[in-house]
């Protein structure tokens, strides 16, 4: 037998597809859930090629050696900063009941950011109003601006933010932006980075693409943070992106974004300049970046980011903490709804305990297997007592959570593995009872918009639909 003849590459077929499955079965598993190694080692028995492709494409939870290792040296170089928010005159830590301090303690052992005292915060659900009063702050901007964001468009409100910035440019205020290069997209990035740099702002793609750079990062590992920061003593946070409210799909989006003032912008800034040196090298740690924190409320707030350089998902694990010491109520406020084990065992676990648990979630979506893979846990949601509230009419881009009316959850990460592990993400935790009603009554809102999930209809749905859901959860910790 020759490499001519068809037996021949018959044969090697069968022993390289072999080869792929036995290989991979011991290489999947490593640093990874066991429904998620499941869902891949699936895929890769199936197709073994296209599976060990795809893998090799974007199957390893970890950023590259180069980025890595600059996280590490990160902690070394914020220690100093770190050190002064847990110990400086005018930032105080609040005593809290004991249910939240577990809460508080497990998110600054993820996070390693310490719980803020002396906060204001605004909620802002008007969208446009959103950008009105950004560029308002960028205008009265002293010192810094300073800008991450998953998308920020070349349209009429990217004008509007990069005008502003060029203004407060020319003022001598230091401007720096840094825009994903996915969520973006590189082809607009060839002209806005250009334009922000002759408008002498500073501006960065994060996580780029390109096997010649050292720090080059896959295409599914995205930084998908929104974040402000203007002159270190007003922040925002939330879901909202620099882009037309009205989207490609002619529907409205539905954000909440929180407005803060007080030392947790400073947890903010912390945030952004990690990014800030990942990209460019660049260490922002004077005071400059850092003023003295003042103390204009009196909200205890929380700053938990989450991504690929930690070594667990730190939403995930906080979501699942406080979900299980809830007493009265959770509101969960999300377009993508793809829970992992712990998570879904939570909200049974809720509902069952008497915790009234109310889901809301976008009846639109934008990817139809993601949309078949979240309607595949509904079923199990329901039988538990989880009620499931579908948006109508518009996208419903807002992601937050309510605790008991105690607690308030904005930021910029979905409910799903994706967010849990592959994205850099970043989550305020306000702990006051007003804020978190405030965020309760737009939740409220939203459920006035939606329709209720029968359980009885939703049971009856096409025996087609069912099976299409259920293929898209087998590869939903892939999603």
């Amino acid at each position: 037998m020759t490499w001519r003849d068809t037996a021949f590459w018959a044969e090697v077929w069968v022993v390289s597809d072999w080869s792929i499955r036995l290989v991979m079965l011991g290489v999947v598993p490593m640093r990874r859930t066991p429904a998620s190694a499941m869902g891949w080692l699936l895929f890769i028995f199936l197709f073994p090629w296209v599976g060990l492709g795809t893998y090799l494409l974007i199957g390893s939870p970890l950023l590259p050696r180069a980025r890595r290792e600059q996280f590490v040296r990160l902690g070394e170089l914020l220690q100093p900063v770190v050190a002064t928010l847990q110990s400086h005159p005018n930032v105080f830590h609040p005593v809290l009941q004991p249910d939240y301090e577990r809460a508080v303690t497990l998110a600054e052992n993820l996070g390693h950011l310490p719980i803020l005292g002396g906060n204001a915060a605004e909620l802002l659900a008007d969208y446009d109003g959103v950008i009105t009063r950004l560029v308002a702050d960028i205008d009265h901007a002293t010192d810094h601006a300073h800008l991450l964001f998953y998308i920020f468009e070349d349209d009429a409100t990217g004008q509007r933010v990069i005008a502003a910035l060029g203004r407060a440019a020319t003022r001598g205020v230091k401007c720096r932006v840094l825009i994903d290069t996915v969520g973006t997209g590189a082809r607009t990035l060839r002209r806005l980075l250009p334009q922000m740099r002759t408008a002498g702002i500073e501006a960065y793609e994060t996580l780029p693409l390109s096997i010649f750079r050292r720090k080059a990062a896959r295409f599914d590992l995205r930084n998908h943070r929104k974040i402000v920061v203007i002159d270190g003593r007003i922040a925002y946070a939330g879901s909202q992106n620099i882009v037309n409210s009205l989207g490609d799909d002619g529907l409205w989006n539905d954000e909440m974004v929180i407005r803060l003032t007080g030392p947790a912008a400073l947890a903010l800034q912390v945030c952004f300049v990690a990014d800030w040196f990942i990209e460019t090298d660049e260490i922002l740690d004077t005071r400059r970046e850092f003023p003295e924190p003042g103390c204009p409320g009196q909200i205890p707030i929380q700053v938990l980011p989450s991504g690929p350089g930690y070594p667990v998902g730190n939403f995930q694990r906080l979501l699942v903490a406080l979900v299980h010491g809830a007493r009265h109520r959770i509101a969960l406020t999300t377009p993508y709804l793809i829970p992992d084990e712990a998570l879904l065992q939570a909200l049974h676990t809720a509902a069952l305990r008497g915790v009234s648990v109310d889901i809301i979630v976008s009846r639109r979506g934008d990817s139809a297997l993601v949309r078949m893979a979240q309607e595949s846990y509904y079923d199990e949601l329901l039988e538990y007592g989880v009620r499931i509230h579908r948006y109508k009419d518009r996208f419903l881009h807002a992601k937050h959570v309510t605790i008991d009316d105690d607690i308030a959850v904005i930021g910029s990460s979905n409910m799903d593995i994706r967010s849990f592990r592959l994205n850099a993400e970043v989550t305020v935790v306000c702990y006051d009872s007003a804020v978190a009603s405030q965020l309760r009554a737009a939740a409220d809102q939203s459920i006035s918009h939606a329709t209720p999930l029968d359980p009885a209809r939703w049971s009856v749905r096409p025996l087609w639909r069912k099976v299409i859901q259920n293929v898209a959860r087998l590869l939903s910790p892939m999603l």
